[in-house]
């Protein structure tokens, strides 16, 4: 029988843990400790642990965190970490300085099934879900990155794969990066990614986890949504609207719409109107991304009037509207950018 990974455990699960082996809650709390703030990768590190406790543990239980293969800095200063998993298939994390933060973007899945025709992702496929010990190793991983005195400030479940598909680990994980006992991470500087699954975001905005979430709109027409982001034929736009409109915000937060301008598909200054509209009313902003390219991508960028156009449309018509130019676009690591050959 396999090891459980301890990573998998929220804090309260690993105090009762510690019960079944006759240890006091506070034992508990040290183990997580160990875990999620003091990066432990081995038993024996826990030395205010007694050593028959880590023996047994080291016995039923493992710390599984993904193995930093490779970390490739870009030039402007973010870094795409290549993290291989215990069954050897691989991910990305990135990390993105801009002024006084430091982003991190995390995966969910090893690739994605869900096809958007502008997304290197996609064309891997659907491999598997990632455990929510697998995603919040990424964060305990990355972090052993730093140089002293620096930390992670915000986190982006933007990387390969959609979360709200492997909803479970998503949520588990997001719990355990957000638990005062586990990682401790602000609720309000996570941003969940989702392609548009209106049944999920109407689930995830029960869970009162209280994240930013990010919605992929990326057209103003369900004919041209139709071709770039196949979900919509089950999730049309009017449907997926009506979810976010639903999706509960504390006060000072906005719903972000992603809008990946692609070159004569949908940076028109028709699209930037009907855009103004469909999202009158949303306590939102949006976000343009400029496609970033990769071989064989069936798209371009459009031309920076053109964008800047399209932003000032959005603007003049009251929209918060802001350019967000992807960083790592030189070592792949941009939006859109990621993917791994599977069994390299």
């Amino acid at each position: 029988m396999s090891a459980s990974n301890l990573l998998d455990l929220l804090p309260a699960e690993i105090e009762a843990l510690a019960a079944t082996f006759g240890q006091p809650a506070y034992r508990g709390r040290q183990l997580a400790t160990w875990l999620f703030r003091k990066d432990a990768v081995g038993f024996d590190a826990m030395s205010n642990l007694p050593r028959d406790f880590r023996a047994r543990l080291a016995e039923r239980h493992a710390i599984a965190r993904p193995e930093i293969e490779r970390a490739t800095p870009s030039r402007d200063g973010s870094r795409k970490v290549i993290l291989r998993l215990a069954d050897g298939l691989r991910v990305h994390a990135v990390l993105m300085p801009d002024e006084d933060r430091l982003t991190l973007c995390v995966s969910t899945q090893v690739g994605c099934g869900f096809g958007c025709q502008f997304c290197l992702t996609g064309t891997m496929g659907a491999v598997r879900d990632l455990s929510a010990g697998e995603i919040v190793g990424q964060v305990l991983a990355a972090r052993t990155l730093l140089d002293e005195g620096a930390r992670i400030t915000h986190i982006v479940y933007m990387g390969m794969g959609e979360p709200l598909a492997n909803y479970a680990a998503t949520v588990r994980s997001l719990r355990i990066l957000t638990d005062p006992q586990g990682v401790g991470f602000t609720p309000r500087r996570i941003t969940v990614s989702t392609v548009g699954l209106a049944g999920a975001i109407e689930r995830l905005g029960r869970e009162d986890l209280r994240v930013n979430l990010a919605v992929s709109l990326h057209a103003t027409t369900d004919e041209v949504r139709d071709r770039l982001m196949p979900v919509n034929r089950g999730f049309p736009i009017a449907r997926l609207l009506e979810a976010c409109r639903r999706f509960p915000l504390p006060a000072r937060q906005r719903l972000t719409f992603e809008y990946v301008l692609l070159d004569g598909v949908n940076d028109t200054p028709e699209d930037a109107r009907r855009l103004t509209r469909l999202l009158r009313g949303h306590h939102a902003k949006v976000n343009l991304i400029p496609f970033n390219e990769w071989d064989g991508a069936p798209f371009r960028r459009p031309a920076l009037p053109r964008i800047l156009a399209f932003q000032a449309l959005l603007l003049e018509h009251g929209l918060t509207a802001t350019l967000r130019w992807s960083k790592g676009e030189d070592i792949g690591a941009a939006c859109g950018q990621l993917a791994e050959p599977v069994g390299a």
